[in-house]
């Protein structure tokens, strides 16, 4: 199992710190191969540069903590007791001057408990190299999303095939996850997005009781969970019918998505990516209507390391995969988005995501 935790060693290496600590979460589940809940307890796992790991682990956890095979010191503490002992014990056993954590991830309370028990302790936010260490995923990783995007996929059609004029989004949502819980998840990415008309305009929408009538721009973004790795998928399709400038705002936004492809490749940067796919956009009468950046990267977690936007300069190398989601939203009216789950390989890309693209109507 230490084995597992070589990375992390070096990463606190060339971070020039004693030691990394990592908490339930995508990267704590990557290194253990062990996934465990984040709750009121803390729950820490120490990786220190030079010496043997360490954790402190709530006592009522301890018999599944056994099943990580972990090799190291183990401080373990009960809710009657309190934490602040188990802290004081790994200060003793394993003194500390610097310690890189996941910024977006450790909680306050777990930081004030190092630094109680560690006066002395620099905490720095290493946030973007440790989780950079999942950005290049491996062929069982790739595997896992796979897995998650085809059930996904499976899902929304079956959704699809059943969506009527008069349905509310709730009742549609409902639909979809029955479906994707059908087709195999193991959980949801995220809790999924089904938005139509003027809903269809909020990128970040919730299902209302809004009743889709004849005409309406239907949303889906959503994705199932398979083996830890999360699908993150976008359709829009129209309801009935749709409008002339529905359907030159459906393929404005596919002609960027399709852009994106074109320039994706092994050593290209996130900001050459956005500014082609963002570039079509701008390049349409509807420019007016973006509003977000191209997509994210993807894997155990739903958005992680690379975000593609104008300004992140970071070369992407062959094993990230990212969402490529341009869309285009007029406020009141209604929206439009196409996401896609793409790998980036030395000679190009390829799309996880096989669903089609083509201006679909349904609910006729």
């Amino acid at each position: 199992m230490t084995n597992s935790l070589a990375e992390y060693r070096q990463l606190a290496k060339a971070l020039a710190v004693d030691a990394l600590a990592l908490v339930p979460g995508p990267n704590f589940t990557r290194a253990l191969g062990h996934s465990f809940m984040s709750h009121e307890r803390p729950f820490v796992l120490i990786v220190h540069a030079d010496l043997p790991p360490a954790a402190i682990v709530p006592n009522l956890e301890l018999s599944s903590w056994d099943l990580v095979g972990f090799e190291g010191a183990v401080f373990d503490w009960r809710d009657q007791v309190g934490y602040s002992d188990a802290f004081a014990a790994l200060a003793q056993h394993m003194p500390m001057q610097r310690l890189a954590v996941e910024g977006q991830v450790m909680r306050v309370f777990v930081h004030h408990a190092l630094i109680q028990a560690m006066p002395k302790l620099e905490i720095i936010d290493a946030e973007a190299e440790i989780s950079g260490l999942r950005m290049i995923k491996t062929e069982a990783d790739i595997a896992a999303l796979e897995a998650a995007i085809s059930l996904s996929e499976r899902a929304l059609s079956r959704v699809l095939d059943s969506v009527q004029i008069g349905q509310t989004e709730k009742e549609i949502e409902g639909a979809l996850i029955q479906a994707l819980f059908a087709e195999g998840a193991e959980g949801l990415a995220f809790s999924p997005i089904v938005a139509a008309g003027p809903n269809s305009a909020m990128p970040h929408a919730h299902a209302r009781d809004y009743r889709v009538q004849s005409g309406d721009a239907l949303l889906f973004d959503f994705g199932g969970r398979k083996d830890g790795f999360a699908a993150d998928i976008t359709r829009t399709v129209f309801v009935g019918e749709v409008s002339d400038e529905g359907r030159e705002v459906y393929n404005t936004v596919l002609a960027a998505n399709l852009a994106g492809f074109e320039v994706t490749r092994a050593g290209v940067t996130a900001h050459a990516i956005d500014d082609v796919v963002t570039g079509v956009l701008e390049a349409s009468p509807y420019g007016d209507r973006i509003r977000t950046k191209t997509g994210h990267g993807l894997g155990r977690d739903v958005h992680e390391a690379p975000y593609i936007m104008r300004g992140n300069h970071q070369i992407l190398p062959a094993g990230t995969v990212y969402t490529n989601e341009p869309g285009l939203y007029e406020v009141g009216k209604f929206g439009v988005r196409i996401e896609d789950d793409v790998l980036i390989t030395e000679t190009g890309c390829r799309s996880l995501t096989q669903f089609p693209k083509d201006l679909m109507i349904v609910g006729r």
